[in-house]
């Protein structure tokens, strides 16, 4: 089985098992998170491999962290995530890439991100459920935050920190790429 099978399964059991736990229909989550009830019972059959978007959909839907719907292995007090074992999320030809680096589900979904991105790439995100914040740092280059439609431009060696209830742009606009740790912080579903 292929790394890609072994996520596509437990993506697939874990969404079944965080729906009824929820005790959500596949209607009810085809709502609360704008994907097609369609779209649901194919991941839940293993049939399809959603998109980086459509994962965080549903997880945000659900109130738990992307790393609880992709991990396979839950429970132990202490959890080491080897980095051959770290999810790539989201990348492009060009080379920018972001990877899930490891998350927690306490007091709502936790997760913690790095993320790189080459000169000219950007990464647009919809809106989290509200009182959803996100937190970074840029390590290398200069990024280009968008939030809102509001632009904020972050140097190397400065943090940030916003909701993220709102439309928001990861963008570089410079010449060299931009190597930024992000946490992201989701409330406990209702």
């Amino acid at each position: 089985m292929t790394d890609l099978d072994q996520l596509t399964q437990s993506l697939a059991r874990n969404l079944k098992r965080w729906r009824g736990e929820r005790h959500f229909t596949l209607d009810a989550l085809a709502a609360r998170s704008g994907v097609s009830r369609g779209m649901i019972i194919q991941i839940e059959q293993a049939r399809t491999n959603p998109s980086v978007g459509t994962t965080v959909k549903l997880a945000d839907a659900l109130g738990v962290s992307i790393t609880t719907l992709l991990d396979y292995e839950q429970g132990a007090r202490v959890r080491l995530v080897p980095e051959e074992q770290v999810v790539r999320m989201w990348s492009t030809e060009a080379g920018s890439h972001t990877s899930l680096l490891v998350g927690a589900d306490v007091r709502g979904p936790l997760e913690l991100w790095d993320w790189r991105l080459v000169s000219g790439d950007s990464s647009v995100s919809d809106p989290h459920p509200p009182g959803t914040v996100e937190m970074l740092t840029v390590r290398s280059g200069r990024l280009t935050l968008v939030v809102d439609g509001e632009e904020h431009e972050v140097a190397a060696g400065t943090s940030a920190t916003f909701e993220a209830d709102a439309p928001h742009t990861y963008r570089n606009d410079g010449t060299e790429p931009v190597e930024m740790t992000m946490v992201v912080a989701v409330p406990p579903a209702g």
